[in-house]
């Protein structure tokens, strides 16, 4: 890619701009560990959720959405149900409420409040430590994939180098120079700079996503557009298989979609809409949406800060992957995509988009935007993780009375060690479908049956969650070798029934085998977390003890605003691409369903909250 002086320019002001803040919110976050990691609870829900946005609009993210709009048209508005995306509705409803109210420091912590301090909460709280650590660094490999094939494409220089007989790829050196700077300014200012990073981050992504979304619709036509894809590929729906029959226009396009295996795309959904629902019950795994429910000033803001965070991200985010993929459609000859091996690597469609059809200032802009939602994301999760370890190992474990100032300097020694570790599986590689896949098929299907109990039945106990969590990372552990002794293949979704139900046998032995939890930490959780749910007995005793407490009775109205919330985000998802795409009936749909759906959900949910 040729980068004009203004383009790079723009990105190294850019760069400036972000570690300078950065380093000057750092006077915030060394009073203390609430201010480090937490910024003393004193932001704003509306900053917070344009932080959450700009965390999640991360460059191997969009790279492979791209990808997914390229080859399955807009039916790959279903394919982000695989995390699923709509976990953020099921925070927005009632989780993040019920989060807020345990005002802990960490995720971990929140084990503790749950489960108490016996035994079971102990093993418990380090089960979820180690997940917590393990997921922060399968987040950095991924993000070192992505950033290092993302740079190469745009930076001018060759930084390949060979030190000690270990070679360092364009992309390793690329992705280090990256991660160096993000690291400095989120290890020195905590969670102020994360946020007042992101924030800035979230502006400049917005009005370069915008910038490309107009560039495409104005150099394209809708029959242009039609006569570079198969037939169904403007269309949502699909039926048992994907229906698309790339064979008479780009046959590489159909070799990727058995590659992905979602030939059969109605299995897929049915599986997609199994393990969605469980692992968004499950809450958030412990990372950077749990620190910033714990950083909101009060439930309700917790709840209105997931609420805004798909209104900033989706528009902007998908104006822009549908504005690259059309471009790419119309004028890119496939050939430019071909790997060593002879197939097409689709994940370099955004950044040879971006070379060939974006002008100069505008490339700068967007490129500056591509860098800071990487920053932004990697930063979340770091930050995240040092948390962890400093407040649930050390604090917890070790030295419980050190002066504040060792605890965030040891914040920083960690961060920095996180980060080594996860560039180290970064730069054994692999692609960013495959990494994408392993987190959020196994990983993640280690994380749920546990994390669903502990919210809804009274009689699950710290030993249940601990072994449940076991079980599920012992299933990930295995399934490489029982697939093999099988002789199977089969996708990470459809590992994930297989990890949940060893997860689930372990939840439940665990749980039932021992003793209940102390009844007053049970009763003490149930009163400050008012969940609904199987909570009879404890219900009993804390009505017996304070006759004014008020039973969680919004079961029905709040799975009522999940199906309204999950419609509403799919229509932010898919009227840019509608519109990009110039299919007005279809955009016009999408509208009205939306403003209906804002509606009640203004009524039944946002009018509603409380604290």
């Amino acid at each position: 890619m040729k980068l004009a002086t203004i383009d790079l320019v723009i990105i190294g002001v850019f760069l400036l701009i972000t570690v300078g803040v950065g380093l000057w919110l750092s006077k915030l976050a060394t009073r203390n560990m609430q201010s480090y990691f937490l910024a003393g609870n004193d932001i704003p829900w509306y900053y917070l959720g344009l932080s959450n946005a700009s965390g999640m609009f991360d460059v191997s993210g969009t790279m492979i959405a791209v990808a997914w709009l390229f080859v399955y048209g807009i039916k790959s508005a279903w394919i982000p149900w695989l995390w699923p995306v709509w976990n953020q509705i099921f925070m927005m409803v009632f989780l993040a409420i019920w989060m807020r109210r345990s005002n802990v420091l960490t995720g971990a912590e929140w084990i503790t409040f749950r489960f108490g301090d016996g035994l079971g909460g102990k093993i418990s709280h380090i089960a979820t430590v180690v997940f917590a650590i393990v997921i922060v660094i399968a987040f950095m490999a991924y993000f070192v994939e992505g950033i290092g094939k993302f740079s190469t494409e745009f930076l001018p220089w060759d930084l390949s180098v060979t030190i000690a007989g270990f070679t360092l790829s364009n992309e390793d050196s690329y992705a280090l120079i990256i991660i160096a700077l993000t690291t400095l300014y989120t290890l020195k200012g905590g969670f102020y700079s994360v946020v007042g990073t992101e924030v800035i981050q979230f502006l400049i992504m917005t009005v370069a996503c915008l910038i490309v979304g107009f560039i495409a619709f104005f150099s394209t036509s809708a029959d242009q557009i039609q006569a570079a894809v198969p037939l169904g590929w403007d269309s949502l729906w699909f039926g048992w298989e994907i229906g698309l029959d790339w064979s008479d226009k780009l046959p590489a396009a159909d070799q990727r979609i058995s590659d992905d295996g979602y030939e059969m795309f109605g299995f897929l959904f049915m599986l997609m809409l199994f393990k969605g629902v469980f692992a968004s019950l499950a809450g958030p795994v412990p990372s950077y949406d749990m620190q910033r429910i714990l950083g909101t000033k009060s439930p309700s803001e917790a709840a209105k800060m997931f609420g805004l965070t798909p209104m900033v991200l989706s528009f902007p985010r998908y104006f822009m992957i549908a504005g690259i993929t059309v471009l790419a459609l119309v004028y890119m000859d496939a050939d430019q995509l071909v790997m060593s091996d002879g197939r097409l690597d689709f994940e370099r469609v955004l950044p040879f988009a971006i070379s060939e059809y974006v002008g100069p200032g505008f490339k700068g802009l967007l490129l500056a935007g591509l860098l800071a939602a990487f920053m932004s994301t990697f930063a979340a999760f770091i930050n995240a993780g040092s948390a962890y370890v400093v407040n649930d190992i050390y604090r917890k474990y070790i030295n419980d009375a050190a002066p504040d100032k060792r605890y965030v300097r040891l914040s920083y020694y960690v961060t920095g060690a996180l980060v080594l570790i996860g560039i180290a599986f970064g730069l054994v590689g692999g692609n960013i479908q495959a990494r994408t896949d392993w987190i959020v098929g196994l990983l993640y299907g280690s994380y749920v049956a546990s994390n669903v109990f502990k919210w809804i039945w009274w009689r699950f106990n710290g030993y249940g969650f601990f072994f449940g969590m076991a079980s599920g990372m012992l299933g990930v552990a295995l399934m490489p070798g029982l697939m093999s002794a099988l002789d199977l293949e089969l996708l990470a979704i459809e590992q994930f029934p297989i990890l949940f139900a060893f997860a689930l046998i372990g939840s439940l032995l665990g749980c039932l085998l021992t003793a209940p939890d102390d009844e007053e930490v049970l009763k003490n959780f149930y009163k400050q977390t008012r969940p609904w749910g199987f909570w009879g007995p404890i219900h009993d005793k804390v009505i017996a003890e304070d006759p004014s407490f008020k039973k969680n009775n919004d079961f029905g109205r709040d799975m009522f605003n999940i199906f309204v919330g999950i419609a509403w985000q799919m229509t932010l998802v898919v009227i840019p691409m509608f519109l990009v795409i110039r299919s007005y009936s279809s955009l016009t749909i999408s509208i009205a369903v939306f403003a209906f759906c804002t509606l009640l959900l203004k009524k039944f949910w946002w009018d509603r909250l409380e604290d």
